[in-house]
């Protein structure tokens, strides 16, 4: 079996060669085939030039550089479309998702099941940050189908027809377990080690993380359904309120009308308001969930190195080198220099390798 392994990378140009060769140890022993696809989503230091020097190593890791800084979720989109593998295995940059970890994960998959997702006994985080993430387990149970007893994480492995399903969203706004959750519910957990974080901080602030959680209602219009439903108990509550009162002025004409009265029409007012919006709501959110077509990646660089043979049908050292957009646009740049056997490798205009000559 080809496990394809996908790492977004951020600011992690000291430890994202250790994460590799370990990942690779552990996969090599067990006797999987495999390839890395690494995506740098927008890091200003030497991130992609180490993953680039990782490309030259291995002829089966592949880089890809993208425009600016996306978003986890959507450099993880963008690394799904360049496997191959009958599986894949997703994990993060800063060895918390430990690589002695994942073949419990993969080994999970020999029940049947089509994704495992890892489970931490003890959480190597802030307590904020796990606040959070009890937060966000919850609401992603109410509003985007989470199955019962099942808590998700970004450690996972998949296999390949459920990546193919996801590689159908085309929305910017990119929320894996949602995907994940909309086109499976055979998944299990399978408890694993949480590590501490061998280089740096978390790339999440506040503001990304609320960002990130407000994705989860692209999958859901739950939010607009309790508009509707408040809307009729606060219409409800005003009616009960109007009867109350014209009873109680039947009994007592003397009784002067105000306040109450003005609180009343404003609740009932306020209900069919709500209503109406909540229906209005329900047809706009579907209609933006279907027609938001804001790119979820652009692609400023492809390198992965290739082996070649004596005849020639490939090259050490190819270089992919273009810019492209979700939407699959090519825009070739330069190629480097490529010697084999102390001759100049031929590319043709677009950058590829010219087998002809």
């Amino acid at each position: 079996m080809k496990i394809s392994v996908v790492i977004p990378c951020y600011y992690s140009e000291k430890v994202i060669a250790d994460v590799v060769s370990q990942t690779r140890a552990e996969l090599v022993a067990s006797g999987y085939d495999y390839e890395f696809v690494l995506v740098n989503d927008g890091s200003r230091d030497k991130t992609f030039q180490a993953i680039e020097k990782l490309c030259e190593e291995d002829t089966r890791i592949k880089g890809i550089d993208l425009m600016r800084n996306f978003g986890q979720h959507n450099a993880i989109m963008a690394g799904l479309h360049e496997t191959t593998g009958d599986a894949v295995l997703l994990m993060d940059d800063d060895m918390q998702t430990h690589p002695s970890q994942c073949l419990a994960l993969i080994k999970g998959l020999e029940d049947g099941v089509d994704v495992v997702f890892a489970k931490f006994h003890i959480h190597k985080e802030s307590l904020f940050r796990r606040c959070g993430s009890w937060f966000a387990m919850f609401t992603i149970r109410v509003l985007a189908g989470c199955p019962k007893g099942i808590t998700d994480s970004n450690f996972l492995v998949m296999r390949a027809c459920v990546r193919d399903e996801m590689l159908y969203y085309a929305s910017s706004s990119v929320y894996i377990q949602g995907l994940i959750f909309r086109t499976t519910d055979r998944m299990v957990n399978v408890e694993v080690e949480h590590f501490d974080r061998q280089e740096g901080d978390s790339g999440y602030t506040l503001k990304s993380l609320l960002r990130l959680w407000s994705t989860i209602l692209n999958f859901s219009v739950t939010p607009l359904r309790i508009a509707s439903v408040l809307g009729v108990l606060m219409g409800g509550v005003g009616l009960i309120g109007a009867i109350s009162l014209f009873v109680e002025r039947l009994f007592d004409p003397s009784m002067q009308l105000g306040w109450a009265s003005t609180m009343v029409a404003i609740l009932v007012c306020s209900g069919v308001i709500l209503v109406f919006m909540g229906f209005l709501g329900e047809y706009v959110g579907r209609l933006f969930m279907t027609v938001n077509k804001n790119p979820q990646f652009i692609v400023r660089t492809r390198r992965q190195c290739a082996s070649l043979d004596k005849a020639g049908e490939s090259a050490v050292g190819s270089c992919a080198c273009s810019g492209e957009s979700s939407s699959g646009d090519r825009v070739p740049c330069p190629t480097k220099d490529v010697m084999f056997d102390n001759q100049p490798v031929p590319f043709d205009d677009e950058g590829c390798i010219d087998a002809a000559n």
